[in-house]
C-alpha cells in the first residue's frame, strides 16, 4: 500500500481534543490506541451535549482519516449505576479500511443562495452540513406502497423502496456549532472523498 505524503497532524488532533474540554485524556488515549501508530491525515472533533430529562449529558465524536483507515471514536458520560458506583465514561472505537468505504454523502444547506459567492477560508459557504459515510456495516430500508400509472387502479402492487448504507452520519450548523465547525466538517468530507477515489487503496 502506498503511504500518503501528507504531514502527520497528530499534534493538531490532540490540540483539538484538548480544546473540546471533554475528558481529553480519556478521549485522546482511546483514539491513540485505535490509530495503532498510523499518522493522522485529517480529523474532526465534534462535541455535542444532549439533554436527558433534567440532566445534560455530553458526547464527543472523533473521526480520523489515516493513510489506510477511517477511525471513529464515540465517548459518552454516565451517572453512577449498578455497573459502576462512580460517574464514568464509555468509549467505542471503530476502524474501517478505506477500501471498504462505499459512499460519502454531503448535504449542504445555503441560506440566501441568490447572493452566494462561494466558500472562502475560513467561511464554509454553507450554513449547515450533513455528512453520511457508508461502508456496509449498517443498512437502512425505506419502503412505501408501490403504485402504477392508472389513478383508478385498486390492485395491490406490493412495495417499493430504497436500500441505503447509513453507517455514520454527523450534522453541524453555523447557528449551533459555529461556521468553523461547518468548514471543518466539509473539509474532512473532501479529504475522505479524495482518498476514496478509484475504489480500493493501492
Amino acid at each position: 500500500m502506498t503511504r500518503s505524503t501528507s504531514p502527520d497532524r497528530s499534534d493538531d488532533l490532540r490540540a483539538a481534543i484538548e480544546k473540546s474540554g471533554y475528558y481529553p485524556d480519556v478521549v485522546a488515549d482511546a483514539v491513540r490506541a485505535a490509530l495503532a501508530g498510523e499518522p493522522v491525515e485529517s480529523f474532526l472533533v465534534h462535541h455535542e451535549p444532549t439533554i436527558d430529562r433534567d440532566e445534560v449529558r455530553r458526547h464527543v465524536t472523533v473521526v480520523v482519516l489515516t493513510p489506510s483507515r477511517l477511525l471513529l471514536a464515540h465517548t459518552d458520560e454516565h451517572e453512577p449505576d449498578d455497573l459502576l458506583p462512580a460517574p464514568y465514561t464509555s468509549t467505542s472505537t471503530e476502524a474501517v479500511t478505506l477500501s471498504a468505504v462505499r459512499s460519502v454523502v454531503v448535504n449542504r444547506m445555503v441560506a440566501n443562495p441568490a447572493s452566494y459567492t462561494g466558500a472562502s477560508i475560513p467561511e464554509p459557504g454553507a450554513n449547515e452540513a450533513v455528512v453520511t459515510i457508508g461502508w456496509g456495516g449498517v443498512g437502512r430500508i425505506d419502503l412505501e406502497p408501490a403504485a402504477c400509472g392508472d389513478p383508478q387502479c385498486e390492485a395491490d402492487h406490493g412495495y417499493t423502496g430504497v436500500v441505503a448504507s447509513d453507517d455514520f452520519s454527523i450534522r453541524v450548523s453555523a447557528a449551533a456549532d459555529g461556521s468553523d465547525a461547518v468548514a471543518s466538517l466539509l473539509a474532512f468530507a473532501e479529504s475522505l472523498s479524495a482518498r476514496t477515489i478509484g475504489g480500493p487503496a493501492t
